[in-house]
């Protein structure tokens, strides 16, 4: 069941329930800006991977600071957008399973719809839907995922699509996903060198057998300044610069674009019972941890070992222990699988909740 609110609009953080998810307006919403500002005027069509915060009142933000749409990686995702009203939605992904390609096609009743394919059974799958559906061919750029070897592969499976009694065949998607967590910028603009050129060489191909790719798209947040500048990318779908993380966090980033951390949990000081540490009530069951332990703000504080429904901090300062009751803010490891684990998200400006948002995609793993 729906949980209830952790809060109401107007309360003090101070009287969040939590562990809660919030988020700071005034930093996502330069976040947002940001994004528009530096993909606005370039020819580059902005597509934010929406899996990043599942809410579709961010996603209408995004829409109307200039996205075309969003990216979902799931058609049951993509529902919760498509009945949100977003008009516009890429599963970037495969959808595979009768039940699911029932689904998309309805959804292409709604809504512009397009999907990735990378096995001609697949592509005969869907089309026997009878839906005007846009299909991507994905092809595999460096990330051992999904996808089919650049090349006269990705021609054969480019042909079965543009074949088809009902899909279109609408491009070519190629995300790096390895990429956007190598540390250095030299490191991450190597990688979508490289596959920047896969992609070249591959769309001159299907183009010299007349197939025309309408769209190239792909890049993330640690590499999208790559794709917007690299004159192949025609669309790119960053998604979790609105947030950031303690995983993109830790990338070098120089002179490349560098969006501020909005999203934080946060936990109260269950336990100071013991010195040295406290307890907080934020565990495995409030912060995802497969790219390690989230990060309590603050100096003197370390936040070291999750159980499930516990958080050990370390006190590094005597200065620095908080209280039993006080509230502490915590930085995700990684974001997307963090905001899943919530039914809302509190938005917060200065110390007042200012709204509350659903996540309206939580636990859309179909």
């Amino acid at each position: 069941m729906t949980q209830p609110v952790p809060a109401a609009v107007g309360d003090s953080l101070a009287d969040v329930a939590t562990p809660a998810l919030i988020v700071e307006l005034d930093a996502l919403e330069r976040n947002i800006a940001k994004m528009a500002t530096l993909t606005g005027g370039t020819g580059v069509r902005l597509r934010p991977h929406a899996k990043s915060h599942k809410c579709v009142e961010i996603a209408r933000r995004q829409v109307a600071a200039g996205a075309v749409g969003v990216c979902c990686q799931k058609v049951s995702e993509a529902a919760a957008f498509v009945e949100g009203g977003i008009a516009d939605v890429f599963v970037s992904n495969e959808v595979v399973g009768r039940k699911k390609q029932e689904q998309l096609a309805a959804l292409a009743d709604r809504a512009h719809l397009s999907v990735c394919v990378d096995d001609a059974d697949n592509v005969r799958a869907l089309d026997a839907f009878g839906r005007k559906i846009d299909v991507l061919v994905e092809v595999d750029v460096g990330t051992p995922r999904c996808g089919v070897p650049p090349g006269e592969p990705t021609l054969a499976l480019a042909r079965v699509v543009a074949n088809s009694r009902h899909l279109r065949f609408a491009g070519l998607h190629g995300y790096h996903g390895m990429a956007q967590h190598l540390r250095t910028v030299a490191e991450r603009k190597a990688a979508i060198t490289g596959a920047t050129e896969q992609l070249k060489q591959t769309r001159a191909l299907l183009e010299k057998h007349d197939l025309r790719c309408e769209i190239l798209t792909g890049a993330g947040t640690g590499t999208f300044p790559f794709e917007l500048g690299g004159g192949l990318y025609n669309e790119i779908q960053p998604g979790s610069y609105i947030f950031m993380d303690a995983d993109y966090n830790r990338n070098a980033w120089d002179d490349q674009p560098r969006f501020e951390q909005s999203l934080y949990v946060l936990a109260t000081v269950m336990s100071a019972a013991q010195p040295g540490r406290v307890i907080v009530d934020a565990g495995l069951k409030a912060s995802a941890v497969d790219s390690g332990p989230p990060i309590a703000v603050g100096d003197g504080l370390q936040y070291v070992h999750a159980s499930d429904e516990h958080g050990l901090v370390l006190v590094l300062q005597e200065s620095a222990r908080p209280k039993l009751g006080d509230q502490m803010r915590l930085i995700p490891g990684h974001c997307d699988p963090t905001v899943n684990l919530y039914d809302w998200l509190v938005a917060v400006r200065g110390d007042r909740v200012e709204a509350l948002w659903r996540v309206d995609a939580r636990g859309a793993l179909a």
